[in-house]
């Protein structure tokens, strides 16, 4: 990884975005997003990820997030850890899954491929962390978080995608409990 892409400010202010394999669209189905929203809310309460800004896509997530007292990479590798075991266990588990076989095939060619994978790998190992250091870039990193669902053609309103801190700077509540920016 380049040293472009790595967390080098303790206190600092990440945009990080990472995607599936593949860019398979798991999120498609709420019960697989809802894994995410669970281990988000897990790792603000227990591991001090400080949430500021989220978007699931269907086969990708963005964050604005900061980790207090511990290391960004530390919590987000937790939370990629989790996710990728508890979301392949889900997938094997759920009989109704159309895309079941071809997934969990997808997933087992990708592990074969990593080196530190043991069977499936869910989730593309890079993260490419960016840190932001102006009220300017967390804005517009901010507005490409909550515009990737209208952009995308899903909704016509950042709000309106559930999967989205959107709803809280509109005057709602979402999911996940935020800092606002």
């Amino acid at each position: 990884m380049s040293s472009k892409y790595k967390f080098h400010n303790k206190e600092g202010l990440y945009f990080v975005s990472f995607a599936v394999v593949n860019w398979i669209d798991v999120f498609v189905r709420p019960i697989y997003s809802e894994i995410l929203v669970e281990s988000f809310n897990y790792c603000r309460k227990n591991l001090g990820m400080e949430v500021f800004c989220w978007c699931i896509m269907p086969s990708h997530l963005h964050l604005i997030f900061r980790a207090n007292d511990k290391s960004q990479q530390m919590v987000l590798g937790r939370f990629k850890e989790y996710t990728s075991k508890q979301i392949v266990k889900t997938i094997q588990e759920n009989t109704k899954e159309s895309r079941r076989e071809w997934m969990l095939w997808m997933f087992k060619r990708a592990g074969a491929k990593s080196s530190n994978v043991k069977e499936y790998q869910f989730w593309q190992h890079d993260n490419h962390p960016i840190e932001l250091w102006s009220a300017e870039v967390i804005e517009q990193k901010a507005n490409y978080i909550h515009y990737n669902p209208v952009v995308a053609g899903f909704v016509n309103e950042p709000h309106e995608w559930r999967y989205s801190s959107a709803i809280d700077y509109s005057g709602g509540k979402g999911l996940i409990e935020v800092t606002h920016l």
